[in-house]
């Protein structure tokens, strides 16, 4: 009997241990890492922004241990699919064409499409007739890419491989106008010397990102994909979200 009682209780233990093991599950987060203030790397080398804080924040939720991979943009799906890492957390707009590639979670902020230009522009209006033969600027493979793609045919669209080079040429006098997400523009325009050159024109584009911005998965991963979405509820219910939100920007996101 006591013996027994011995193997009950060595048997509870190893499930104990091995529920514990299962529950700090491991995940590899990819993000692009060259788009301030969501994702860069800092003077370190280290992945840093408002993407890995929010990051951070959800694998606490979920009790996992994760660790950010760096990819480039244009790569960043085919690299989730190619199991390069479980998810994607970089500031990656929500849309159709997407979807058919990759499942995405509930939207964890939503941001407008915004027009950058010059100071001393003559632009006023943003209406694809206004700008027509107008050098425009946005970085490939994005919501913006293809609004400009899809609106702005008789415009000259030059297209980058980082938002940053796409500023870095407005900067230079080599393009008339830049449309980006406009938290991405903010603090370009706020925070760094180059951006001093030039101010928003027009309104807010909501239909640019009309579906908002979600954290990609594998189609198959559903639960991974669920306990996201629980995590994001939390952290926006406990505080957690509007203490980061507050960090990057003087503004809610969400």
């Amino acid at each position: 009997m006591k013996i027994a009682r011995i193997l009950l209780a060595a048997a509870a233990l190893a499930i104990g241990a091995g529920g514990a093991q299962a529950e700090m599950k491991k995940v590899r987060i990819g993000t692009e890492g060259a788009y301030p203030p969501f994702n860069s790397v800092d003077s370190a080398g280290k992945l840093v922004g408002f993407d890995i804080e929010i990051g951070e924040a959800l694998c606490a939720k979920m009790k996992a241990e994760c660790t950010f991979v760096a990819q480039d943009w244009d790569g960043i799906i085919p690299a989730l699919l190619a199991k390069k890492y479980d998810l994607i957390l970089a500031s990656m707009s929500i849309t159709d064409e997407r979807k058919e590639k990759v499942s995405f979670t509930i939207p964890y902020y939503l941001t407008p499409g915004s027009f950058i230009a010059p100071k001393d522009t003559k632009i006023t209006d943003i209406a694809p007739a206004a700008l027509k033969g107008k050098t425009i600027g946005a970085q490939s493979s994005t919501t913006g890419a293809t609004y400009l793609e899809d609106k702005y045919k008789d415009a000259e669209i030059k297209l980058y491989p980082t938002q940053d080079e796409a500023n870095a040429d407005l900067a230079a006098g080599r393009l008339d106008a830049v449309l980006a997400d406009k938290f991405v523009l903010y603090e370009w325009l706020e925070k760094s010397t180059d951006g001093k050159c030039c101010k928003f024109v027009g309104p807010d584009l909501k239909d640019v990102n009309p579906q908002g911005t979600g954290i990609a998965v594998r189609k198959e991963d559903n639960e991974l994909r669920e306990s996201l979405n629980k995590a994001i509820k939390e952290i926006v219910a406990d505080g957690t979200f509007a203490k980061i939100n507050a960090k990057y920007f003087p503004f809610p996101i969400n």
